[in-house]
C-alpha cells in the first residue's frame, strides 16, 4: 500500500491546473489578477479602478448639447449639418466601442465559468484548510459574475442611449441637409435673377455707347446746322425785329387764352358731371360715402329720404374706368357694399352697380380717386433698402378665419417672406402664381388689407398697422416684380 502525502497531492493538483489551458478564446486586458476584498455574505467592498478611455456616454451629450446651444445663434446652416455628422461619425463610433464592450463582458463570462469550473474541481480534490480557501475563491468568483452582469445591464443601457443619439443626430443631420439645399435653391434663384439684371444692364450700356459713338459722328454737322440757323436768325430779326416780336407777343396771348379755354372748359365738365350725377341721384335710392381718395373707404347705403330695400337685400358689383363715359372694367371679387381703393385706382373713377328686387341702380364717385399724401416720399424710402419689412396680422389663411399674433412681411427685390421670429409662413420669388392685391371681400378693415397668394393652394389675408404701410406694401411689390418681368395683379385681373 502506497502512502500519499497531502502537501504532495496538493502541488499535484495545483500543477494540473496551471498546465491546463482555460481557453484559446479569452484575452486578458491585463497580466495580473485583480485583488478583491470580500467582506460578509461575500461581498466585494472594494471593487478595482478601470483606466477609462473616453468619456461616458451622458457626457457626451451633455458636452455636444452645451456646445449646439451655445454657437446655434452665430453658426450657418452649413456648419450645423457638418456639426452633425461629426456627432454622427461620434455616435456611431460610440455604438462600436459598445458592441467591443460586449464582445469583451461575454469573453468575461466565459473565462469566468472556466475558473469556477477549474475550482469546482480542485474542491473536489482538496480537503480541509485548502478546501476553504477554493470554497473562498469559489464564492468570490461567483460575486465577480454578478457584478459583471450588473456592468452588462449598465452596457445595454447605455448602448440603448447610444442608439438613441445616433438616430436623433442622423435626423437632425438630414434636417440640416435639407435646410442646406432650401438655402442653395434661393441662392441660385438669387443669383439667376442677378445675372439677368447684368445682361440687361450691359445691353443699356452697349446701346447707350453706340448712341454716344453715332452722336459723336454726327457732332460736326450738327454744330455747324445749329450755326446756320442762328446766324439765320440774326440776319431775319436784323431786317424785321418788329415783325418778329410782334408775331411772339400773338403766340404768347394765344398760349394764355387756350390755357383759360382748357381750364374753364374742364370746369364746365366737371359742373355738367356733377349735375348729372345729382339729376341721377334724385332717381337712385343709393347714394356713395366715404373720401374719394386712397386710404379710405367707400361705403354704399340707403339715403335718407328713399324707401329703398334693405342693404342686405342688395347684391353689388364694383368697376373702375378711366372716365364716366369710358369702357369700365369689373374688379373681381368686390362684390360688397363696402370697398377700399387700392393704387391701382389711383386717376380712375369708381363705380358699382346695385341690383335689388329685380331694379339696377349705378352710384359713381364725383371725379378720379386722387392720391394720399405722403405715399410716394415713403415708397422712395423703402426702394433705398434691399429688404422692406411690415408689421402684419394675419386675418384669413386659404378662405378660413386666422387668429394670430403679428408677423413680418418683407418684401425683397427677387422674393416675398411672412414669418415670426424663425418660424417662416411662407417664402416665394416673384412668378405669374403669385398675386397681389388690396382686399375686395371682407374685412375688419379694408383700408388696411391686402390679399396675398405666394402660389397656388395658399393665400394670406393680411391687416397692416396703417393704411399707408398697406398701399406702400403694395406699390413697393409691385416695382419689384415688374423689375423681374412679373405682373402682380388679382385674382382673375
Amino acid at each position: 500500500m502506497t502512502k500519499v502525502c497531502p502537501e504532495t497531492e496538493e502541488k499535484r493538483v495545483c500543477e494540473a491546473v496551471v498546465v491546463e489551458a482555460i481557453s484559446a478564446d479569452v484575452s486578458f486586458a491585463s497580466n495580473q489578477f485583480p485583488s478583491y476584498k470580500l467582506g460578509p455574505d461575500d461581498q466585494i467592498l472594494d471593487e478595482p479602478k478601470e483606466n477609462e478611455k473616453h468619456p461616458s456616454v451622458k457626457d457626451v451629450v451633455d458636452k455636444e448639447t452645451g456646445d449646439l446651444s451655445d454657437q446655434h445663434k452665430r453658426l450657418s446652416v452649413r456648419d450645423l449639418a457638418c456639426k452633425f455628422d461629426k456627432n454622427l461619425a461620434a455616435a456611431a463610433k460610440l455604438v462600436d466601442e459598445a458592441k467591443l464592450n460586449e464582445v469583451t463582458s461575454l469573453e468575461g463570462h466565459v473565462m469566468l465559468k472556466k475558473l469556477r469550473d477549474a475550482l469546482e474541481f480542485m474542491r473536489c480534490r482538496m480537503d480541509g484548510r485548502n478546501k476553504e480557501a477554493v470554497e473562498k475563491a469559489i464564492s468570490m468568483v461567483e460575486a465577480l459574475a454578478v457584478k459583471l452582469t450588473q456592468h452588462e445591464g449598465g452596457l445595454i443601457q447605455e448602448k440603448t442611449e447610444v442608439k438613441k443619439l445616433a438616430s436623433f443626430l442622423k435626423q437632425a443631420s438630414e434636417d440640416a441637409k435639407k435646410l442646406v439645399n432650401q438655402e442653395r435653391s434661393f441662392a441660385c434663384a438669387e443669383i439667376e435673377s442677378a445675372k439677368t439684371l447684368v445682361m440687361k444692364l450691359r445691353g443699356a450700356f452697349e446701346e447707350q455707347e453706340l448712341s454716344s459713338r453715332a452722336s459723336r459722328a454726327q457732332g460736326p454737322n450738327v454744330e455747324k446746322l445749329v450755326e446756320e440757323v442762328q446766324e439765320a436768325r440774326k440776319i431775319k430779326r436784323m431786317h424785321q425785329p418788329t415783325k418778329v416780336m410782334g408775331m411772339q407777343l400773338e403766340l404768347h396771348d394765344l398760349k394764355s387764352q387756350i390755357q383759360e379755354k382748357s381750364a374753364y372748359s374742364i370746369k364746365l365738365q366737371r359742373e355738367i358731371a356733377i349735375i348729372k350725377r345729382a339729376e341721377g341721384s334724385k332717381s337712385c335710392p343709393y347714394v356713395l360715402d366715404g373720401a374719394q381718395s386712397l386710404g379710405s373707404c367707400l361705403t354704399i347705403r340707403a339715403s335718407s329720404d328713399s324707401n329703398a330695400s334693405a342693404i342686405s337685400k342688395c347684391s353689388f358689383q364694383w368697376y373702375r374706368a378711366a372716365s364716366e363715359s369710358s369702357r369700365r372694367e369689373a374688379i373681381s371679387g368686390a362684390s360688397q357694399s363696402v370697398y377700399a381703393p387700392e393704387p391701382y385706382d389711383v386717376g380712375r373713377v369708381i363705380q358699382a352697380d346695385i341690383l335689388c328686387n329685380g331694379q339696377k341702380f349705378t352710384v359713381t364717385t364725383d371725379g378720379p380717386i386722387s392720391t394720399a399724401s405722403g405715399l410716394q416720399s415713403r415708397v422712395e424710402s423703402l426702394l433705398r433698402k434691399s429688404n422692406s419689412e411690415f408689421t402684419v396680422l394675419i386675418s384669413q389663411m386659404n378662405g378660413q378665419d386666422h387668429v394670430s399674433r403679428s408677423h413680418v412681411f418683407t418684401i425683397g427685390k427677387a422674393r416675398v417672406k411672412l414669418s415670426r421670429g424663425w418660424i417662416t409662413k411662407a417664402r416665394e420669388i416673384y412668378s405669374n402664381s403669385m398675386q397681389l392685391c388690396g382686399v375686395r371681400g371682407n374685412a375688419n378693415a379694408p383700408a388696411k388689407a391686402l390679399f396675398w397668394q405666394p402660389r397656388k393652394g395658399l393665400s394670406f389675408l393680411l391687416t397692416f398697422e396703417s393704411e399707408q404701410e398697406r398701399n406702400a406694401a403694395i406699390v413697393l411689390s409691385r416695382k419689384y416684380a415688374y423689375d423681374c418681368n412679373v405682373t402682380l395683379v388679382g385674382p382673375d385681373d
